[in-house]
């Protein structure tokens, strides 16, 4: 692909800190952008809630089946998907995976019965399938191991962001749109954030390119270096093929890594809003603005633990140790649940720990993994995260009719955490730590 490209002299060749801070500032920020539509049309249920089950009449049970049914089609759908994507390259499929899954969730404005309800959030599901793997594939076709630390955890910043920018803008919508034109608050978060993703979608056929070779806007010195420093980090990687990717049990270990971690995550963002309504706030757009403290520290944390991270050249520390810190948050939150101030405090915490796990685990992953064996791999193990995505939601909305408690359940969700911080340890130094 670039063999043609030959350097003409030492001069050409390209300063890496000031070459990978350019192709960060090219692609991180719109692929976050992406990112926030995505994970606000995935958890903006979170908000709906807070009107449409008083609308609607739905139970707890309901809602949490609802919100966890969303994994089934997502798990799915995600491999398949992400060989799709290795055949038509990720620029057309990234933007048609948008398109879809826009067009679905907007759709979420005509739910009036639990089966519509649980039709669409599985088809919302299988639309964005793929989506989270394909961009992080995409990162490794652009950064090598000691740039990708920083652009995992800016592009993955897209989960704390749309909680920052999310929360209060669905609660705004809800509020200020409440039977407009005949339509409840929450029918019109959906159209309205749907659509918003619809024309990202159409955005991505346009600006991002395929691969380094097809980049316009690099010059031939640069796509040589880019390319000449992937080149030698696949040498030192185990894995190649896709049947590795699915097969190798060190991929499956980091899978099951994976499921511990997101049972934390999925717990905080579908039901962060109904535990600080529970607290004592009760108007959306009041609701709305706390929810972005919480998401704040978790931007910071991200952040911060990232960029030790790539400094160090240490991963899994660096993802244990937040895990920890998710856990002790969820469970001072129970402790302190009837205290707006002290509840909101142990959450911040809580998911500024646990939102951290996310980006921390992609760089595990790539680390062993190259190629074909990155998309199937990496495809796998966002496919098992999904199914904590849909024990998660379920369990928490199940313990809460039970017990009339959410507590219990957020228990649990920490325990998950500290799990998946053992299992960490199990990946060698060796691999990782690059």
């Amino acid at each position: 692909m670039t063999s043609g490209l030959t350097l003409t002299s030492v001069e050409a060749v390209p300063d890496g800190q000031v070459l990978y801070g350019r192709l960060l500032r090219r692609l991180i920020p719109f692929l976050l952008v992406c990112y926030v539509a995505a994970y606000l049309d995935r958890v903006n249920v979170g908000f709906a809630k807070l009107q449409m089950l008083n609308d609607l009449k739905f139970s707890e049970t309901v809602y949490g089946l609802g919100a966890g049914v969303f994994f089934i089609g997502y798990a799915l759908f995600e491999i398949p998907s992400n060989m799709i994507m290795v055949r038509t390259g990720p620029r057309v499929w990234i933007g048609r995976i948008m398109v879809t899954w826009g067009l679905v969730s907007a759709a979420m404005m005509f739910v009036t019965t639990p089966m519509s309800f649980y039709v669409l959030r599985f088809l919302l599901g299988v639309a964005e399938a793929g989506f989270i793997p394909a961009i992080v594939y995409y990162l490794t076709i652009w950064f090598p191991s000691s740039h990708r630390g920083k652009a995992s955890a800016m592009f993955l910043a897209g989960i704390p962001l749309s909680g920052i920018i999310g929360g209060p803008v669905s609660g705004w919508i809800m509020t200020s749109f409440h039977t407009f034109h005949g339509l409840q608050g929450w029918q019109w978060m959906f159209l309205i954030e749907g659509l918003f993703a619809t024309l990202l979608g159409v955005v991505c056929f346009f600006y991002l390119d395929n691969d380094v070779a097809s980049a316009k806007w690099l010059t031939p010195a640069e796509k040589e270096r880019i390319t000449a420093d992937i080149a030698a980090e696949a040498r030192t990687k185990p894995l190649h093929s896709a049947r590795e990717g699915l097969t190798s049990g060190r991929v499956w270990l980091l899978s099951g890594t994976y499921f511990f971690f997101t049972m934390g995550l999925y717990g905080i963002s579908f039901w962060l809003p109904t535990i600080i309504r529970d607290s004592g706030v009760k108007d959306p757009l009041h609701v709305g603005l706390l929810t972005a403290i919480p998401y704040t520290g978790a931007l910071i944390g991200m952040y911060l633990v990232g960029r030790s991270s790539d400094r160090m050249r240490e991963r899994r520390w660096h993802l244990a140790v937040p895990a920890l810190v998710g856990a002790i948050g969820l469970a001072v939150s129970v402790m302190v649940a009837q205290n707006t101030a002290l509840a909101l405090a142990a959450l911040t915490v809580a998911a500024a720990g646990t939102l951290t796990c996310v980006p921390q685990f992609y760089t595990l992953a790539p680390s062993v993994l190259t190629g074909a064996a990155a998309a199937m791999g990496l495809a796998l193990a966002n496919s098992i995260g999904s199914i904590a995505g849909f024990i998660s939601p379920y369990l928490l909305g199940w313990v809460k009719d039970a017990t009339g408690s959410t507590g219990n359940g957020v228990l649990v969700l920490g325990a998950t955490l500290l799990i998946g911080a053992a299992l960490v340890f199990l990946n060698p130094a060796r691999l990782v730590n690059r």
